[in-house]
C-alpha cells in the first residue's frame, strides 16, 4: 500500500497512491495509516481521489486508522470518487468524517481544505 505524506503546518495530508482498499490490502493499509500518524500535526487529511473501490474491509481499516490517530490527531478525509462516497452515505460514515471535496488550498495558509 502506497501512501505519501505532505505535512502543511498543523496539518498533514495522505494520499493513497492504490485505486482500491479492499480486503486484499485492508491489513496492510491500517498499518500503513499507523504508521504516518503517530506523529506529526494534529490533522490528518486522508485524500482519497486516486480510490475508486473501497468495500467493507476498506472502510473498517479507514474506522480503524481514525480509532488509532484518535485522540491526539483528527482523521478527515478528501477527493471521495463517486462510489466511495456512496459507501460512506449508505453507511452513515459520512456523519462521522469531516469531508471536504478535494485538497485544494492545503498549506496556503488556511487551517481548512478544500
Amino acid at each position: 500500500m502506497k501512501l505519501e505524506t505532505r505535512d502543511f503546518g498543523e496539518i498533514r495530508v495522505v494520499s493513497v497512491g492504490d485505486s482500491r482498499i479492499d480486503a486484499a490490502v485492508a491489513v496492510e493499509f491500517r498499518d500503513a495509516m499507523r504508521e504516518v500518524t503517530s506523529d506529526g500535526p494534529p490533522t490528518v487529511v486522508l485524500d482519497l481521489s486516486n480510490v475508486v473501490f473501497l468495500d467493507s474491509s476498506g472502510l473498517g481499516a479507514v474506522v480503524a486508522a481514525m480509532k488509532q490517530a484518535a485522540p491526539e490527531r483528527r482523521l478527515e478525509l478528501a477527493g471521495l470518487q463517486p462510489m466511495v462516497e456512496k459507501v460512506f452515505r449508505l453507511t452513515r460514515m459520512d456523519s462521522v468524517f469531516r469531508i471536504h471535496q478535494n485538497t485544494e488550498g492545503v498549506g496556503q495558509g488556511s487551517a481548512h481544505v478544500g
